[in-house]
């Protein structure tokens, strides 16, 4: 059993490659599924809401918490998009394999442009700019049609 952490920009295809590896018994802590989880009927699919995204952070905290108690037990699939040294040190604690995912930047961006918010841009631009601390990506194609 392990843990992995699955890295990218956003819209990079960080959900899909995960929906490509993990099984039903694996336990995956996705910030967006929590999120959408977590909002009311009607909200966007990527809700960037601060109070909504407030408690999907401290969902994804706890389940973190506990999962990572479990991954003898079972596959811990973890989303995180840009861990800080500090993070990273601690998946390297727990023997956490790193997945990069990233289709490329013009991908991403468009991606953004036409399913996320312009905000996202920014975070994407500042995942390129620090993305040397991270393995090579797992997925340099596209993941899918889009």
């Amino acid at each position: 059993m392990a843990l992995i952490v699955v890295c990218g920009p956003p819209a990079a295809g960080k959900s899909s490659w995960i929906q490509a590896h993990a099984t039903a018994r694996d336990i995956v802590i996705d910030l967006d599924l929590i999120t959408r989880a977590l909002s009311g009927p009607g909200a966007p699919q990527w809700n960037q809401d601060p109070i909504v995204l407030r408690v999907a952070h401290k969902a994804r905290y706890a389940a973190m918490y506990e999962a990572f108690e479990l991954r003898d037990k079972v596959d811990v699939y973890l989303i995180h998009t840009m861990p800080s040294a500090k993070a990273l040190a601690k998946y390297k604690r727990l023997d956490a394999e790193i997945v990069a995912v990233d289709p490329g930047r013009d991908i991403v961006m468009e991606r953004i442009a036409a399913m996320r918010s312009p905000e996202m841009q920014r975070v994407a631009t500042r995942w390129y700019n620090q993305r040397k601390r991270l393995p090579q990506p797992a997925m340099p194609q596209a993941s899918r049609q889009w």
